[in-house]
């Protein structure tokens, strides 16, 4: 667990150099809600197979914001694809899902982090609302 924080520190700091803390911080903060929302909205939306789209889209719209919201998606994403039964077992139960699902959801987190169309992996008859 050291190692992880140390690792954040080291990229936190990287990520500010090129800017002023408050714009950075700022940016990773609103970025950290676009990754909540898309989170939330896969909750609500409940559809098969949907999954690696509001993975995208959360990184997609985070990496929007800047180099801040960059930093924020992939540090949500690292640890929510490296500690999943954590996160599962506390609010959802086993997800039941391994290493292959893992790594595709990370694909899709690289995919909308660049800023690629997260639509590429919108399962057909989604809601419009998503």
């Amino acid at each position: 667990m050291k190692l992880f924080t140390d690792l954040v520190f080291c990229s936190l700091v990287l990520g500010v150099i090129s800017q002023s803390w408050v714009e950075f911080l700022g940016q990773a903060f609103y970025g950290a809600k676009d990754m909540w929302r898309a989170y939330s909205d896969m909750r609500e939306a409940n559809f098969k197979n949907s999954d690696k789209y509001f993975h995208a889209r959360g990184n997609y719209d985070a990496a929007q914001r800047g180099p801040g919201g960059v930093w924020a998606a992939e540090v949500i994403s690292d640890f929510r694809e490296a500690y999943p039964r954590v996160t599962d077992l506390l609010k959802h139960g086993d997800s039941g899902h391994g290493l292959e699902d893992s790594l595709a959801d990370q694909e899709a987190n690289r995919w909308g982090r660049s800023g690629k169309n997260p639509n590429h992996y919108r399962p057909r008859r989604l809601p419009d609302k998503y």
